[in-house]
């Protein structure tokens, strides 16, 4: 079969990876794709949210199944487009996809159908905002409605900061239109845990758990990002947990989707925090986590095209979706300055090293090729990824393999996966 996948970061490469490795895939295509995915896949130069033109060119080379990568697509509708012109594609429609779309809409969502998550209340108002912040207790969270790039999230300590979050959001547009909108909710305290899940509508099959690294400097300092690395799975992700989560948060989530009118097909990530008072929902996504991908999916023992193909067609309770006994760390080699601002254009020395290592990954997050050198073409550039018997192998290995490769104004964080010490 022809496959599809489009996006063109370190999630896509990991999708493009895993679904390299399907017997059933003859040719892989990738729009935009990077130079990393180049390797794997023909890479098409159709933009995320060109949707005609990419449904046309699905059309024309008789694609089989396109995959979606990336959130922005998503919420917009894309998986609309492709089922109007009777294209097989795999992504949740636009009436689903506002489960990450909108902050707003998830939270009620959550209150509506008793989903554990944090306190909260949404606002259109910036005066509105302001007067709760008055009364409110410290610290608290706000986040911009809709998407960010993961970076719509302000955790402020006090009223004055609330009061400057709240500027920067609805009145300055520091995240553009998804400041429109705004969810000022409690702070949760406790551990952050990351679970993605196949979803066919109906039956919810859960991953292995991840917990991601948000913040740019080491010690969780500085601004929040797309994700500076994650490890798979967590050691704070217990049986116990597993169990409260499948009855209270998994599967209710799915049924509430569904009695809405928006029924969910394709990928649900949960972000969860485990709290004094049980584990509760932070946000949801609704297609793979970037760099969760890149430690989950090298971990999967089944043919993903034959998951995704089951979650299209409303069969996943006929899959069992099984993952190797190992683990996994990816630590993200970005461009200094990221996330604020960097410099590009820079060649990226030793990729060769990663050739025929079957237990290290070097998924492509921003990069290029220019004069037929590799150059750094992005904010976060590569996920440098390994796997070991136990996390703590794992992360031993990510973190030499990172030693392989070198760009100038490399940067990383030099305690991911610091967490599993204290396990």
């Amino acid at each position: 079969m022809k496959v599809l996948i489009v996006g063109g970061g370190g999630r896509e490469h990991a999708i493009a990876m895993s679904v390299k490795k399907s017997p059933k895939v003859e040719k892989l295509y990738c729009a935009p794709g990077n130079a990393g995915i180049a390797k794997i896949a023909e890479c098409v130069p159709i933009k995320v949210d060109e949707f005609e033109k990419m449904a046309a060119f699905a059309k024309d080379n008789a694609i089989d199944l396109t995959i979606i990568g990336p959130d922005d697509p998503l919420a917009a509708g894309i998986v609309d487009v492709f089922e109007r012109e009777n294209l097989r594609v795999f992504g949740p429609r636009k009436n689903a996809a506002i489960l990450e779309g909108s902050k707003a809409f998830s939270k009620d969502l959550m209150k509506k159908y008793g989903i554990p998550t944090a306190a909260y209340e949404n606002f259109d108002d910036p005066a509105a905002a302001l007067a709760y912040l008055e009364t409110a207790s410290y610290p608290i969270v706000l986040k911009a409605d809709g998407l960010a790039l993961g970076k719509g999230v302000l955790i402020c300590q006090n009223k004055e900061e609330a009061q400057e979050g709240v500027k920067s959001i609805m009145e300055d547009k520091k995240f553009g239109s998804a400041g429109n909108r705004m969810v000022i909710e409690e702070f949760m305290t406790g551990r952050e845990v990351s679970v993605l899940s196949f979803v066919d509508g109906k039956t919810i099959k859960i991953m292995s758990s991840a917990q991601d690294h948000k913040r740019a400097g080491d010690g969780d300092t500085g601004l929040n990002t797309g994700g500076m690395g994650t490890f798979s799975p967590s050691p704070f992700y217990t049986p116990e947990v597993d169990a409260f989560c499948q009855e209270q948060i998994f599967q209710k989530t799915v049924d509430a989707m569904r009695e809405e009118g928006r029924e969910f097909k394709g990928i649900i990530f949960f972000g969860l925090m485990l709290t004094e008072k049980g584990p509760k929902v932070l946000e949801y996504n609704a297609r793979f986590g970037d760099p969760e991908a890149q430690v989950v999916l090298p971990r999967l023992k089944n043919d993903l095209i034959d998951i995704v193909e089951a979650c299209i067609d409303g069969t996943l309770d006929q899959c069992e979706v099984s993952f190797e006994d190992n683990a996994a760390v990816c630590v993200v080699l970005a461009s200094d300055g990221y996330p604020v601002s960097y410099e590009k254009g820079f060649e990226i020395k030793g990729l060769e090293n990663f050739d025929g290592k079957e237990d290290y990954f070097c998924f492509h997050a921003g990069s290029a090729e220019k004069d037929g050198k590799i150059v750094t073409n992005g904010g976060r550039v590569l996920g440098i990824t390994a796997t070991g018997d136990d996390l703590k192998q794992a992360r031993e290995k990510a973190y030499k393999a990172t030693e392989w490769v070198q760009f100038d104004n490399k940067y990383m964080r030099h305690d991911i996966g610091k967490a599993i010490d204290e396990a």
